[in-house]
């Protein structure tokens, strides 16, 4: 099977898919997941005709993530009759240089470790795996597959700051991320509701953010120059006033340790004090539990009051992601502040967790959708291993 292996790194798990090959496009053959690094690691694959591998190891197996690639290429190569044609990586951070994917060499990844202070929590994770095939097997194509590319190309209006323009200059301007995602749904979108043009994505998930697109691109988003800013998500604060930090500095915290509280101990579980898990959360009595689900609808309300105004107006919103695509609750929470932009949600089709989740006389069309930025991350490696073959 002539094939293109897919792998989307984190914290504490490890995702990969295998593409077969056929008559030029991607067609998802396998899917797994280590996740629990460190504390509960488990493996488990599946295909078309079922569980594939589902095994658990102990902690110190897989203690961190070089070693869930080690367990991973271990039962990759278990199986027979793949033809490996290349490994297509996500990679959040593409900074200002890379706004479309690019093969991986050497100066390339030297060149995205320089992001790694952008996004602690994902870069670093990205670029270890890519490392590790560099020096188990140099000769396989890697192709990085960057977040922020969606969002290129927008008005410098729409990505600078309020700064001297050299730090522009230098990099420092409004990425935006979850791009994969955001292009997905937007390919989704012109098949499912081709008349919409005027749409909002909601990305929700442990991280989560908005994004405004009209004709298929981006012109707007709630993530700016890290994954730091716009929605609260599990342990990140969202939206923060810049003096927070120079208040925090002033007394006394270190930098790393400001950034773990921004990272880390933030969002939803520095809000509520119990978790980062949004089912969690609403399952809760607790006020602070209470109080955490609040903020994060409320900042999302406002978020689309934001984007709805970047577009001059609205035809569909769109939830996808981890809670977006499974959280009925959030949905409807978050449905009621896009009433005054005309929403009207079928609570029926909302639990029932059908596409269309909006009454027929809504003024918008509210739709869940599900994301999968493998598969874009598939199609684009193989785009550009064949076009490095023909060239």
């Amino acid at each position: 099977m002539d094939a293109i292996l897919v792998v989307n790194a984190g914290s504490s798990s490890l995702k990969f898919q295998i593409f077969e090959v056929i008559d030029g496009k991607p067609d998802g053959r396998v899917r797994g997941n280590l996740d629990g690094i460190g504390v509960r690691p488990r493996l488990r694959a599946t295909s078309k005709e079922g569980v594939l591998v589902d095994r658990e190891y102990q902690p110190s197996e897989v203690a961190d993530l070089p070693a869930a690639v080690g367990k991973t290429r271990e039962w990759l190569a278990s199986l027979d009759g793949i033809d490996l044609r290349a490994i297509g990586h996500r990679v959040v951070h593409g900074g200002p240089n890379y706004d479309r994917p690019i093969l991986i060499d050497a100066a390339v990844l030297d060149r995205l470790a320089e992001y790694q202070e952008l996004a602690p929590l994902h870069q670093p994770n990205n670029l270890a795996p890519i490392r590790l095939v560099m020096d188990i097997d140099p000769t396989i194509p890697q192709v990085a597959c960057f977040d922020t590319a969606f969002h290129r190309g927008r008005p410098e209006t729409a990505d600078c700051y309020a700064l001297p323009r050299s730090l522009y200059q230098d990099g420092v301007r409004r990425y935006g991320f979850h791009g994969l995602s955001y292009e997905y749904i937007a390919e989704r979108l012109a098949e499912i509701a081709p008349t919409k043009d005027k749409l909002i994505v909601a990305h929700l998930g442990s991280g989560a953010s908005m994004c405004a697109i009209v004709g298929g691109r981006s012109v707007e988003s709630t993530m700016g120059f890290t994954a730091l800013d716009g929605l609260p998500m599990g342990t990140r604060p969202g939206q923060l006033d810049p003096g927070v930090v120079l208040y925090l500095f002033q007394k006394g915290m270190s930098q790393q340790a400001v950034s773990d509280l921004l990272y880390r101990e933030s969002g939803l579980r520095g809000l509520s004090g119990i978790s980062n898990d949004v089912r969690d959360l609403l399952a809760s009595t607790d006020p602070g539990a209470k109080l955490a689900i609040a903020h994060f609808i409320h900042r999302c309300g406002l978020s689309a009051g934001l984007l709805a105004a970047a577009l001059g107006g609205l035809d569909a919103f769109v939830f996808t992601a981890g809670i977006g695509e499974n959280s009925p609750a959030i949905r409807a929470l978050l449905a009621e502040k896009l009433n005054w932009l005309g929403a009207e949600l079928d609570h029926a089709a909302n639990e029932a967790g059908a596409t269309v989740i909006s009454t027929a006389a809504s003024r918008i069309e509210l739709l869940v959708i599900p994301t999968n930025e493998e598969l874009m991350i598939a199609r684009q490696t193989l785009a550009i291993v064949g076009r490095e073959k023909t060239s």
